[in-house]
């Protein structure tokens, strides 16, 4: 008879657990719902627009479709390039993770970038989230082990949009590249989940070790205008590293530093409280 209150207590948690799936299942089809009506108000208003908004929204049916479009004609200068396409809706038909990424940065875009007006606004001006998705799609392809074409489709991003990330480099949900002009990320960062990266930032290595020689970003950072941090050091969770700061110590958690090199000017409580250092 014991059994029976753990059994409902597991019914509860997988009932609370499909409910939450559902949740994000419609939250995401309104994503794309959203976005199908604000093109199609889009060429209504602007019938220049039109033939464009058609080629890339209008005319697809998946999320896959439309970013592999959109992807393949801003790395060609708006011409359409077929095999280019191809390549990206391949990759993004096979990883529903990058997929899921991908809206968790189109939804972090729209809500923490006060230049953005739309989620289509995003969706086909953004060079940030362009080169951000780009990236994902270079970094699917090195996890499957084809370092190749990882290469060339990271190569063409950063000769397309000024973006240079190796397609090693794990990224977490929700990230942010603002402007994204002159971002360079080396082989062997890490940047998680919900950060904010604007141009001009570098993580890089200081020249002096091998391997494991690049700075790790920990959730909610924020990286700001021209920031360089170099080594194998941590970003900590929610700290915020000022626009050309120069970065080679470790930063903690909730701390705003800044300077040349680096210090510490502010701290935080989780709870929103700080104080000057």
């Amino acid at each position: 008879m014991v059994e029976f209150p753990v059994m409902h207590a597991d019914l509860r948690r997988t009932r609370v657990a499909e409910r939450g799936m559902r949740a994000v299942a419609s939250s995401r089809t309104d994503l794309w719902t959203q976005l199908h009506r604000q093109a199609l108000e889009g060429a209504a208003r602007e019938p220049f627009l039109r033939r464009s908004l058609d080629e890339t929204v209008l005319s697809h049916e998946t999320p896959a479709q439309i970013v592999s479009a959109i992807l393949a004609r801003r790395f060609a200068s708006g011409r359409a390039d077929a095999a280019l396409q191809a390549l990206v809706f391949e990759v993004l038909s096979g990883d529903h993770d990058l997929l899921r990424s991908l809206e968790s940065d189109l939804i972090a875009v729209t809500t923490r970038d006060p230049a953005c007006r739309s989620s289509l606004h995003a969706l086909l001006h953004l060079k940030g989230f362009h080169a951000l998705q780009a990236h994902r799609v270079a970094h699917s392809l090195w996890r499957q082990g084809r370092h190749d074409l990882a290469h060339w489709l990271s190569g063409q991003g950063s000769a397309a949009l000024g973006v240079d990330i190796h397609p090693a480099v794990p990224i977490g949900k929700g990230v942010v590249l603002d402007h994204a002009t002159g971002v360079v990320i080396g082989e062997s960062a890490l940047v998680e989940d919900d950060v904010s990266i604007l141009h001009g930032v570098t993580l890089g290595a200081t020249g002096k070790a091998r391997g494991d020689r690049h700075p790790k970003v920990r959730r909610g950072a924020t990286l700001g205008a021209g920031a360089v941090i170099l080594g194998n050091i941590e970003v900590g969770a929610m700290s915020t590293a000022g626009a050309g700061s120069v970065v080679v110590k470790a930063v903690p958690p909730y701390c705003t530093v800044a300077g040349v090199p680096a210090k510490v000017v502010r701290t935080r409580h989780p709870d929103g409280t700080g104080r000057v250092a």
